[in-house]
């Protein structure tokens, strides 16, 4: 095994016996040790507890039968901090946030631990998860593996950085406007959303626009985990309608040809960079080959009309940070926990009706004009580190815009609630990895998954990897 190895890859090797859950443990802490001086993506670790959980998985493993092991047993995988597990700390990336363990795991947290995973430690985000790139005062920035003065993208940057460099074969990651698909397509990953209501969450913020995933290195390991973590919550509001088969089943599964709109024109008028747009159009010329037909389209992914509603519900998102002293926080979400207190419940309920109005219209093309759409990931390359927090605290409650630059593209899904995956089809002059997104109709991530994997045999990217002796040489990101 190598430390690129796939999650799946990894579990099965466990099952062989050619290693143990133990033994791919410390690979993965030894990997943290060597390359999170420079990359600054896991910011709390517990090592003793999750030594304690991997020898459980082996003495479970010497004591059954391996093809009854979940699908992930021995695996280890980092939890992204905003995301609460019973017995750890959750900070938010804040230092706002309050003092002790949580006392209750996050649903997914839960799909996790039953899919075999071997829980280890937490990841980096910007405070709260509001901005694009994983940047805070409590822990600092993470950089990205492919050039450290470059940022991962966020919020689920530290996860992102974690897998690229090699330190994980995956990580749990999150996604209300991009953060799943934002980070995969600035390191060189797989991202995921999946639909509103495929998987629980005890609550579903942002009304259900949040969504729980991972950020992967291959199309089967994304398909896997959703197996494991999506499902119908009948103790909860919505949930989405149940697959005909598994997701792993589309994996290599034939598709129909497809009718697929090519949409390369940033929304609100604004510049995009021509590696972002080469990644769309390198999407859709794969899509071709493997026999789809391919129609450019006019296609607004950020309507100006759904900034300020959809705002409504990242305002009232402060809600989900429980016990938070806000006076300690950073001065951007300050201002907006400020602006959340004006406003009112009649405003959110305005704000809510228009948005699902709105979404119809929206959605209406899916299936219609076109089956799936492409459109690049993000419309700029990624940031330099700590320029965009930096923009953040200079005019706190205003928009800040490499944020609107980057959700873009991606921001659409989370609105309408459609599943979107960025894959890492490209990659730019410098080197930089530029990622294509395809954007499925209502709850149709079984046909993602079939082009995606259909898009890894005819472009791989396995081999693609960061030089991480390069990051160990590199000199340490100095504490905040």
């Amino acid at each position: 095994m190598t430390d690129f190895s796939s999650g799946l890859d990894l579990a099965a090797a466990i099952r062989r016996r050619e290693l143990t859950a133990v033994e791919a443990l410390d690979a993965s802490l030894e990997a943290i040790d060597r390359l999170n001086p420079t990359l600054n993506a896991v910011i709390w670790r517990d090592d003793e507890g999750a030594r304690a959980e991997a020898a459980r998985a082996d003495e479970a493993l010497a004591s059954g039968d391996a093809d009854a092991l979940p699908p992930f047993h021995g695996v280890p995988l980092p939890i992204k901090d905003l995301t609460p597990v019973a017995g750890w700390p959750v900070t938010y990336g804040s230092h706002g946030a309050p003092e002790g363990p949580s006392e209750e795991s996050e649903l997914v947290v839960d799909a996790f631990r039953r899919a075999g995973f071997v829980l280890c430690g937490r990841t980096n985000t910007p405070e709260f998860g509001p901005i694009t790139v994983t940047e805070n005062l409590r822990y600092g920035p993470t950089c990205n593996p492919w050039d450290p003065s470059r940022s991962p993208g966020g919020s689920s940057g530290g996860a992102a950085a974690a897998t690229a460099a090699g330190m994980f074969p995956l990580a749990h990651a999150n996604d209300g406007g991009g953060s799943i698909r934002i980070p995969a397509a600035c390191c060189g990953l797989v991202g995921l959303k999946p639909s509103r209501g495929r998987v629980p969450r005890l609550t579903q913020s942002w009304e259900g626009a949040a969504v729980e995933g991972v950020v992967t290195h291959t199309v089967s390991d994304s398909a896997a985990v959703l197996d494991a973590i999506a499902g119908v919550d009948r103790l909860g509001w919505w949930s989405a309608p149940q697959p005909s088969r598994p997701y792993a089943d589309e994996v290599g599964a034939e598709q129909a040809p497809l009718r697929v709109g090519l949409a390369t024109g940033a929304p609100l008028g604004l510049p995009l960079d021509d590696s972002c747009a080469d990644a769309a159009r390198h999407c859709a010329e794969l899509l071709e080959g493997l026999g789809h037909s391919v129609e450019p389209v006019q296609f607004d992914t950020l309507p100006g009309d759904l900034v300020e509603p959809f705002l409504a519900f990242v305002r009232a998102g402060f809600a989900d940070f429980p016990g938070v002293d806000w006076s300690k926080t950073e001065p951007h979400n300050r201002a907006g926990y400020e602006d959340a207190q004006h406003l009112t419940a009649l405003q959110y309920a305005e704000a809510s009706r228009y948005l699902q109005l709105r979404s119809r219209e929206l959605v209406a093309p899916f299936g219609r004009d076109f089956d799936v759409l492409v459109t690049p990931t993000l419309s700029i390359e990624q940031p330099q580190v700590g320029s965009v927090l930096e923009a953040a605290h200079a005019t706190p409650g205003e928009p800040v815009v490499p944020v609107i630059q980057m959700i873009a593209f991606t921001m659409f899904g989370n609105l309408t609630g459609l599943p979107a995956i960025s894959l890492p089809l490209h990659w730019t002059e410098s080197g930089l990895p530029a990622g294509a997104q395809i954007m499925g109709g209502a709850w149709d991530e079984a046909t993602l998954i079939r082009l995606a994997s259909a898009l890894e045999e005819a472009a791989p990217w396995a081999d693609r990897r960061p030089d991480t002796a390069a990051l160990e040489a590199n000199v340490p990101q100095p504490a905040p």
